[in-house]
């Protein structure tokens, strides 16, 4: 790989042939390694990914948290950041231009980067619906970051310093079907309820220190999520939740393509969440004192390994 600033770019992947080659070369002009941590993908992803210069590993996946965490403990990494990038997503090249300007020229008490991501559905930008920009922080200062452990939306969250946003934007354009997105948001659902239940029930330790650090948009959208949204009825609040994104923060002007999006991603997962709750709720009624037997049931219904 080309040697361009001190920065370790870490990449998930399972059967991405679609999108490596892609996301690899936005990062070559800019990353001094790019480690692929492969959950045996079969489709040809590891040969390409290592025929464009990255690093390939491969370990069992049991989600993105506990993956991303193993290889921030398992790559030796000596650069001064981290990044971390799906396989799907890609920087724009003003983004790339504008890391390798600034990267170098941080100050000292910055130790986490916020970048913007661009959303793609069916080949167009979704640019509504409270969609754009969805600020994350992506790259951090080595040892400075750990990846929160929970089933669904973990973010990087710093153990110290301050945050700075890039100007420029990253995307994130998926170009598999339509079938593959229903099937990867219902997997997604089933991850999603474990983590709600798994909470609720304090079947597991709640890492709270995004709370208590800056951690910008994420530490909002945290907040409201389980502090108002979690709170509403279930049913109700994905109706909410979408009359919010496509009225009133315009998420029609976005097209067949947003219209498609926002009631999919935004009511129909939504929904599909609420119900995968219920139905565990109404299973464990009986026992909800019983850990073990909450667990066993999450595990017989989710079909994950807790």
């Amino acid at each position: 790989m080309k040697t361009g600033n001190d920065l370790t770019v870490i990449i998930l992947t399972y059967n991405e042939i679609n999108h490596i080659e892609r996301c690899i070369k936005s990062l070559s002009s800019i990353a001094k390694y790019i480690y692929v941590v492969d959950s045996f993908s079969d489709d040809g992803t590891v040969d390409l990914a290592s025929s464009l210069g990255a690093v390939v590993l491969q370990n069992p996946f049991v989600n993105q948290a506990v993956q991303f965490q193993w290889a921030l403990d398992s790559l030796d990494i000596n650069t001064d950041w981290i990044m971390r990038l799906d396989a799907d997503e890609y920087l724009e090249p003003s983004l790339e231009e504008e890391i390798k300007q600034k990267l170098p020229k941080v100050e000292k008490n910055v130790n986490g980067i916020v970048l913007k991501r661009r959303h793609y559905f069916l080949g167009r930008w979704i640019k509504h619906g409270d969609r754009y920009p969805l600020e994350l922080m992506r790259i951090w200062r080595n040892g400075k970051g750990y990846v929160e452990q929970r089933w669904m939306d973990e973010h990087i969250v710093l153990i110290e310093g301050d945050m700075i946003k890039m100007d420029n934007d990253f995307s994130d354009n998926n170009l598999n079907s339509i079938h593959w997105f229903i099937d990867k948001h219902n997997k997604y659902a089933s991850r999603e309820m474990v983590d709600v239940i798994s909470r609720k029930y304090n079947l597991i330790d709640i890492d709270k220190h995004i709370n208590q650090v800056d951690a910008g948009q994420a530490k909002l959208k945290r907040f409201i999520k389980e502090s108002v949204y979690n709170k509403l009825p279930i049913f109700i609040r994905p109706v909410f939740y979408f009359i919010y994104r496509y009225f009133m923060r315009l998420g029609f002007l976005d097209g067949k393509e947003g219209f498609a999006y926002h009631f999919m991603q935004g009511l129909w997962y939504r929904c599909l969440v609420d119900l995968k709750c219920f139905e565990v709720e109404l299973v464990i009624k009986n026992h909800r004192d019983d850990k073990k037997y909450i667990i066993k049931k999450l595990e017989s219904i989710s079909g994950l390994k807790l």
